[in-house]
């Protein structure tokens, strides 16, 4: 089993308006996940450099950063990123291209973990536009169906879905099963199902939730949601 968890953290800006990396670290200290899926973890102008820096994840963590390669001194593709075990290995990595007005993208990685077991990870942050999430959604469902590796699949992210079962949700759904975690945005008063997690048929999920510690209601305005899950 292993506990995997996703994370909008608004550029570490939390609820009182102060950037704090090292709140969110005290945040995912706390989930103790084994795969981190993170949102809006870059600056947003400028280099758009991490905001978690290198340092901070080498020397208060046992977290390192997946490297896609695209932009010097930034963590992951359009803020989307994934943190990973020290143990951990990573087998592949790329970004995803998704079609859309304002600056979106997904990534998608390959982990060997500590117990031996490969697993594809896919995280993403989806457009507030009903009709380009719904074509985000596709361009991810294909980039996973094209793979010649059938993997255990888990994919995590912000959809930026307000509705229960439709839009976005109902397109992801024919393939996926949903990681029923609960409402984690508003993080002073939740009732929006923005984060989700989703499992592959051969994945099954025992156990998740929304993770509701003082330090996570201040460090961004979205809780982070968790699920263990193992392979079938």
């Amino acid at each position: 089993m292993i506990r995997i968890a996703s994370y909008n953290m608004r550029k570490a800006i939390g609820t009182d308006r102060r950037r704090s990396p090292e709140r969110v670290l005290e945040v995912l200290r706390e989930l103790d996940a084994d795969v981190v899926a993170l949102q809006e973890a870059d600056r947003r102008f400028g280099a758009r450099v991490a905001v978690i820096t290198p340092h901070l994840l080498d020397e208060h963590s046992d977290w390192k950063a997946v490297d896609f390669g695209v932009r010097a001194g930034s963590m992951g593709w359009h803020g989307n990123a994934f943190l990973i075990r020290k143990s951990s290995q990573v087998v592949d990595c790329e970004v995803i291209h998704l079609p859309a007005l304002e600056p979106r993208g997904a990534v998608a990685t390959e982990v060997r973990l500590a117990d031996g077991g490969v697993w594809r990870f896919v995280g993403m942050h989806l457009d507030l536009s009903g009709l380009w999430r719904r074509k985000q959604a596709a361009a991810i469902l294909s980039h996973v169906a094209s793979s010649s590796a059938q993997l255990p699949t888990v994919m995590m992210g912000d959809l930026n879905e307000w509705t229960r079962a439709g839009g976005c949700l109902r397109d992801f759904g024919r393939d996926f099963a949903f990681a029923e975690t609960g409402p984690s945005y508003h993080a002073t008063r939740p009732i929006g199902r923005l984060d989700r997690i989703m499992v592959s048929s051969d994945v099954k999920v025992i156990d998740c939730g929304v993770h509701t510690s003082a330090a996570a209601r201040k460090a961004s305005d979205h809780l982070p949601i968790w699920a263990d899950v193992e392979a079938t």
